[in-house]
């Protein structure tokens, strides 16, 4: 085996070590190209609406930048956080707003219940959304909603939903009585009538929220998501 000197060993080590240095930093370079940059801060009830929308044309379009999900915003949200939305949605699997918006950790409150009956702790947790200083309040319906066709079955065949599936079914009901005179499909009819029933309930039965949307503080809207394409649509 031929001798190296000392010359040649610190030669070749400043090259290897030199290398190692130039190809971190070139892979840093790229990496930092790749994660998306800091969106600007959401400072009106427009910018958080249109912030949404964008998010949702990214998913649906298949190119998610998923922002605010690195090591980095984790340990910054850790210190205290500033979610601009709140999201009233259902539990089902196939609907979690922070991927169908394209958005990650600390830009929502997020509450989901099946069909998103509201009760005086889902009230109270987005009084508490709007006073912690979200722009923009969200009733998120979708296509095909499992509650919602579980209180058409219900009251088409008279029958008696078990344990509080029954209050699930009580609360949707008044939609799908207002759906069955339209025409069209009954389920996706009364989903959306569900969505506007529920925004009309929170602007009538909270001072927090019907006083912020008076004053132009937040933006109270309806949105209606299909399971097929991924789109979001206002209702």
């Amino acid at each position: 085996m031929p001798k190296v000197s000392r010359r040649q060993f610190v030669s070749s080590t400043a090259f290897t070590a030199g290398g190692f240095v130039v190809g971190f930093a070139t892979n840093s370079f790229m990496l930092s190209n790749i994660l998306p940059a800091p969106e600007p801060a959401v400072t009106t009830p427009d910018d958080a609406l249109n912030r949404l929308m964008a998010g949702n044309q990214r998913y649906m379009q298949g190119s998610p930048t998923h922002p605010n999900q690195s090591a980095e915003r984790q340990a910054e949200v850790a210190q205290g956080q500033h979610p601009w939305a709140a999201i009233l949605g259902c539990i089902d699997s196939r609907a979690p707003p922070e991927l169908i918006f394209d958005q990650g950790l600390g830009d929502f409150f997020v509450a989901r219940t099946a069909g998103q009956v509201i009760d005086n702790v889902v009230l109270g947790s987005l009084e508490f959304a709007i006073e912690e200083g979200v722009k923009l309040v969200m009733v998120l319906g979708h296509q095909s909603c499992g509650a919602v066709n579980a209180t058409i079955n219900t009251i088409q065949s008279h029958g008696h939903p078990e344990g509080q599936i029954a209050t699930l079914v009580q609360a949707i009901t008044p939609a799908v009585l207002q759906a069955e005179s339209q025409p069209g499909d009954l389920l996706d009819n009364s989903v959306k009538a569900n969505v506007a029933l529920e925004v009309q309930y929170l602007k009538s039965s909270s001072t927090i929220i019907s006083g912020a949307v008076d004053e132009g503080a937040i933006k109270l809207v309806g949105a209606r998501y299909d399971l097929q394409t991924g789109a979001v649509n206002l209702l």
